[in-house]
């Protein structure tokens, strides 16, 4: 019965403040502004911002869009896990407890999330490396700047990395320095690779250096970084292979080796 009238009134309360807000005001465009902002003056311990902006939705609005995503599935999960314990163990505390426990944890697995696809981007980027480099060289090689070859392949090519291009060239196309649009792309695509490369063409860039001489060096050394993590995924996976060879093939295997000779002791024991 106390868990009956619990339930009544947690729904009675949304019940009451819509009769508190009358018919001028919609409820949901409110609790709408209510959310957006609370979401945007939130606090961004966990670096959140620049997370989305390796994404390449580093705008407020994603970023809110986020926030409500991430309280709204958190609050939706309390409440109903809430409701559920309270109906099965009849114990509030319980209900309480496991309630947040739960809440907390789809928090956790919505941050996971954005981490794993941050560094799926970040590897994607680190493959796509290579050859955009040797592109690069070539278009350079052939006479063109370094702004009309990075152009080139924000055009022409489709990958994570000749996005990152094009927010160059537009930066560049809005006025900024060609150096501080790609410290911009080094700062925000947090890959070691990256970095050097961005470092050594705004270093060559300013000071006048051959361009063909650094961007071959780097591709070269891309070329290397690229076999390596393909003989380490492929160690990777030859380790994860021989699991289910190990923990189930082989005593199977075993088993059906020493059956006949356990029967046979059986039979003779017997």
């Amino acid at each position: 019965m106390n868990v009956i009238l619990l339930i009544t009134a947690l729904l009675a309360i949304p019940a009451g403040f819509l009769i508190i807000m009358g018919d001028e005001t919609d409820p949901l465009q409110e609790a709408q502004r209510f959310m957006r902002k609370n979401a945007k003056n939130s606090g961004d311990r966990t670096q959140l911002r620049s997370r989305l902006e390796e994404l390449g939705r580093g705008s407020e609005g994603e970023y809110v869009d986020f926030r409500i995503r991430q309280f709204g599935f958190c609050a939706s999960s309390l409440a109903l896990s809430f409701t559920l314990f309270l109906m099965l163990t009849h114990n509030p505390l319980l209900a309480l407890f496991s309630a947040v426990f739960l809440s907390v944890l789809v928090y956790v697995l919505l941050d996971r999330e954005l981490t794993k696809n941050i560094k799926k981007r970040r590897e994607l980027i680190e493959s796509e490396f290579p050859a955009v480099v040797e592109m690069l060289t070539l278009a350079i090689a052939a006479g063109e700047t370094p702004m009309s070859a990075m152009l080139r392949i924000a055009e022409s090519a489709d990958g994570q990395l000749a996005k990152e291009f094009q927010i160059v060239v537009a930066g560049v196309r809005s006025g900024l320095p060609l150096n501080e649009t790609l410290d911009a792309m080094g700062r925000r695509v947090k890959s070691v690779m990256i970095r050097r490369f961005v470092d050594a063409l705004v270093t060559a860039t300013l000071r006048g250096a051959p361009l063909v001489e650094v961007l071959s060096r780097h591709a070269i050394e891309a070329r290397g970084n690229q076999r390596n993590r393909v003989m380490g995924a492929a160690g990777k996976a030859e380790i994860a292979m021989m699991i289910p060879v190990v923990f189930l093939i082989l005593p199977i295997s075993i088993l059906f080796a020493l059956w006949p000779s356990l029967a046979n002791l059986n039979m003779f024991a017997s």
